[in-house]
């Protein structure tokens, strides 16, 4: 079911990683941030849409993970954006021989044959510096930053000020970090590019976990650069994602947050 964040801004939750999908209303159909992850899902969020007589005028993909590229079929054909970097990370990927075999095995195994890959990360590549996403609809500013994934960005709907933060700011996740010599620095500058949009949002939707209201894009903002500094410090974070007080169900976060631990440690 779509669920209402702001006037004319509503999302669609995954059941196993509480992926948010967002569905902006523009003038001709609706804009699609971060599609979904599972068949029926999709087919799911497709009949939503239909029912409300919203046709998907236009897609966008945060960043190049595998949850968050994926497109359905009954979604139809609409234009599928990203960065100029995420989308060439895509299109390198697509471009190995065996990429849908690997992209599979890498699933989660309770996903197993529920992910269709056959329109798997067809996105088109914006020239770096696009500013707004080119749709008909209200304008949606891209923040594009070297934090976590190549060519990530977050989404400012600037109308109703929803930020959609792609795989940063979640309740449930500690930052997760990309594969590069500064991730720690490459993150606190997303960090900081987020806190520099603070004042203009009024709910943040993280690719994964619940939204947040106006008061806590900061505490999130605040919460993830203590994380990183902990690391950074070889500390052990004071951090309500790991330990006894993370969410049920979301305790192997804990996994995530010592195998960063052993990269970045001492």
């Amino acid at each position: 079911m779509l669920q209402p964040v702001a006037e004319g801004v509503r999302i669609h939750v995954s059941e196993l990683l509480l992926n948010n999908t967002v569905v902006v209303r523009g003038r001709t159909g609706v804009l699609l941030i971060d599609a979904g992850i599972t068949d029926s899902e999709m087919s799911c969020l497709a009949q939503d849409l239909r029912e409300a007589d919203h046709s998907v005028v236009a897609g966008f993909s945060t960043h190049p993970d595998w949850d968050h590229v994926l497109w359905h079929d009954e979604l139809g054909p609409a234009p599928r954006y990203g960065t100029a970097r995420g989308a060439a990370y895509m299109r390198d990927l697509r471009a190995q021989a065996n990429w849908k075999t690997d992209v599979a095995e890498g699933l989660p195994p309770e996903m197993a044959g529920e992910v269709p890959l056959d329109l798997f990360g067809l996105l088109t590549g914006l020239p770096a510096g696009t500013a707004k996403v080119p749709w008909d609809g209200p304008d949606v500013r891209i923040i594009e930053h070297p934090a976590h994934a190549p060519g990530h960005a977050a989404l400012l709907i600037e109308e109703t000020g929803v930020l959609a933060a792609g795989d940063m700011l979640s309740d449930v996740f500690v930052p997760m970090l990309d594969d590069t010599d500064d991730a720690i620095e490459d993150y606190l500058t997303g960090l900081r590019l987020l806190e520099d949009v603070a004042g203009e949002v009024t709910a943040v939707v993280p690719g994964h976990g619940t939204v947040g209201r106006a008061g806590e894009v900061r505490e999130r903002i605040a919460r993830d650069r203590a994380y990183l500094h902990a690391l950074r410090d070889g500390r052990d974070p004071d951090d309500p994602r790991l330990g006894p007080s993370a969410k049920p169900g979301w305790e192997w976060v804990g996994d995530i947050h010592a195998g960063q631990a052993r990269r970045f440690g001492p």
